[in-house]
């Protein structure tokens, strides 16, 4: 892990900017408001915006049947945003029961814009600033962490830095936890494809500056000094079940990162390999996905009242 605090440049619209603590100095409780007593909980509406530290993130929030049924947290992957979840909330939301909530981080779908270059801590500065104010912000009272690629690793971080009594349980699509050759020859081949093919008018339906949504995350991801990213020992921090999902022919990761779960966690470590599927198995290979999911949230929320398990 890079051991140098980072000063980050701010969103877009907004004067804060941020120093990254390393996992135990970022091992903290949940919010002061929580703590005090302090609602911050917006009333949600199907679809809409949250101002999140300067800036407006676009969600989408599926209210579940109980107001005493969990929530699951979508965060998507680095090219990704609320629409290119596709369906997958509403079958999620069917097998489960919960609540869900997905949102598109600043730079993503219709959120705002971030200024470029990201800096190289971004999943860090997005897992122990942004998501615990979103947390405290929606009807987050218990519930699990679903994070695809870098969602997946921005779940990885929040876990392993937050005392949170509220998360039961993440689950990791496609998780990197290390730079791996294969993932930079991958998107530096992406970047390739963006910039001479139809890709970027294809994306270009999901975002509303796709060139920020893009370069913001390729650029990133092929700086050299990120092949220097490492949030392996955060892992060692987590305290609530993990299910880690990799295809058989990821072509961003292999199954190197499984192995440093493993080696590194002390907590339960569940893992499915989706056969017939690349970096998205929740599109690849939907029915495999999301029944390795429902059963994970079964058994991870089994304990609490309120989540009834059905089939889809």
């Amino acid at each position: 892990m890079m051991r140098t605090a980072l000063a980050y440049p701010p969103l877009e619209g907004s004067g804060t900017s941020y120093v990254r603590p390393g996992p135990l100095q970022g091992r903290v409780g949940i919010s002061a408001l929580a703590r005090n007593g302090t609602s911050t909980m917006t009333n949600l509406t199907p679809t809409g915006f949250l101002g999140i530290g300067g800036a407006s993130l676009e969600y989408k929030w599926l209210a579940p049947a109980s107001a005493d049924a969990p929530t699951i947290v979508m965060l998507h992957e680095g090219l990704g945003s609320v629409g290119l979840w596709g369906d997958m909330p509403e079958k999620l939301q069917q097998a489960t029961g919960a609540g869900i909530f997905a949102y598109s981080r600043a730079g993503y779908g219709q959120s705002s814009k971030v200024a470029l270059p990201r800096p190289l801590d971004y999943m860090q500065r997005e897992a122990l600033d942004v998501l615990p104010k979103i947390l405290d912000a929606i009807p987050f009272k218990r519930g699990l962490l679903l994070g695809h690629s870098d969602g997946a690793s921005i779940a990885t971080i929040y876990a392993g830095s937050h005392q949170d009594h509220r998360l039961q349980g993440i689950a990791l699509i496609a998780p990197h936890f290390i730079v791996e050759d294969v993932s930079v020859a991958s998107i530096a081949e992406i970047k390739t494809t963006f910039e001479t093919t139809d890709l970027k008018a294809k994306l270009a339906r999901w975002h509303k500056d796709v060139d920020n949504a893009f370069y913001g995350w390729n650029g990133a991801w092929l700086d050299p000094k990120f092949r220097d990213w490492d949030i392996s020992e955060y892992l060692a921090y987590i305290r609530v079940p993990v299910l880690i999902l990799q295809g058989e022919n990821d072509q961003y990761g292999t199954l190197r990162q499984v192995e440093i779960a493993r080696e590194e966690c002390y907590c339960p470590v569940d893992f499915k390999f989706i056969s017939e599927a690349g970096h998205s198995p929740h599109r690849e290979a939907p029915g495999a996905t999301l029944d390795a999911i429902e059963q994970f949230a079964s058994a991870a929320l089994r304990a609490d009242q309120g989540l009834q398990i059905h089939a889809a």
